[in-house]
């Protein structure tokens, strides 16, 4: 079924302890369309300038279930652009400049061959342009959203209009926190959910993530990696990876799992989904920007699921 997402594509700058990369292709709908991708068809909506480089455009040639026809590119502005550096640990990082480029003007209208999407994902961006985004899109059946701190900090009443509309949440851990004042995260969620939610996703980075659904809580945890080279884009890859799974029947059965038919937001098939999600972001820190995922195998990602799944069988 059509899954749609809105999100950043940027030109990034990254230091990490395992090396230094300039001007990679980066944002945060970039590395969700290329997860999701691994599962199904994925509709991106974005927009870039006129100094957007040829090579980056190229690599979502690498994703040919990747639709990018509501890709806008905008004479006269720049590209959304960013600089971080990661500290020893990796959990947390630096922000080194940010440039906002397209970002600053108004967003980019849904293409009217998008707008019968059934399955939405809002990435990171201001809730009032996520409101608007969601309102372009009458036939949905499942939308989730994502956000950061920034917006929790000034436009927090926004954001909470906007959980009135939507079936999930995505967030880390500070952020959870933050937003609801509760240090525990499984209340926080529980917060969270009496705001609108069916569900709330707190991404805990090396630690796994926690399920926050009215149905149930569940707590997932990361696939270990040896050597960890970027996590640039690990949040979004994994919300990719959990979408996907949840609108693509036939990318369940591609990996190795099952999806009961019905309701896709339901405790179960959220659940499922998080493992996708979790497997898919374990690829992407292993190399900068979309290296790992544009050379990654079906043979592969399912390999590395059934390894998660006799991981976390007790």
């Amino acid at each position: 079924m059509p899954l749609i997402v809105t999100g950043t594509i940027g030109i990034d700058t990254v230091v990490t302890p395992s090396g230094h990369a300039e001007r990679i292709l980066g944002g945060s709908g970039t590395y969700f369309a290329a997860a999701a991708s691994l599962y199904g068809p994925v509709r991106l909506v974005a927009a870039v300038g006129d100094d957007f480089p040829s090579e980056h455009r190229a690599v979502f040639g690498k994703f040919p279930r990747i639709d990018v026809s509501g890709l806008e590119t905008r004479a006269g502005s720049k590209t959304f652009a960013w600089g971080g550096k990661y500290l020893s640990n990796m959990n947390s990082r630096e922000t080194l400049f940010t440039e906002l480029g397209v970002l600053g003007e108004a967003p980019p209208p849904v293409p009217p061959t998008f707008r019968d999407s059934r399955f939405v994902f809002l990435a990171n961006s201001h809730p009032v342009v996520q409101l608007g985004f969601l309102e372009q899109l009458p036939s949905r059946v499942l939308t989730v959203a994502d956000t950061m701190d920034l917006w929790i900090n000034i436009a927090k009443p926004d954001l909470v209009t906007l959980l009135r509309r939507v079936d999930g949440l995505v967030l880390n851990y500070d952020e959870a926190e933050l937003f609801t004042g509760k240090a525990n995260p499984v209340t926080a969620g529980r917060h969270l959910l009496d705001l609108g939610p069916r569900f709330v996703v707190i991404k805990k980075g090396e630690h796994g993530a926690l399920l926050v659904h009215r149905d149930g809580l569940a707590a997932l945890p990361a696939f270990p990696i040896e050597e960890v080279v970027d996590p640039t884009g690990c949040g979004d890859s994994f919300a990719g990876g959990m979408m996907g799974a949840i609108a693509n029947t036939g990318g369940w059965h591609a990996v190795g799992g099952t999806r009961s038919e019905g309701d896709p937001g339901s405790y179960d098939s959220v659940r499922r989904a998080l493992v996708h999600g979790t497997v898919v972001a374990s690829f992407n820190i292993e190399q900068f920007s979309l290296n790992r995922l544009t050379t990654l195998t079906a043979e592969e990602l399912q390999t590395r699921y059934q390894k998660y799944v006799a991981m976390a069988r007790v």
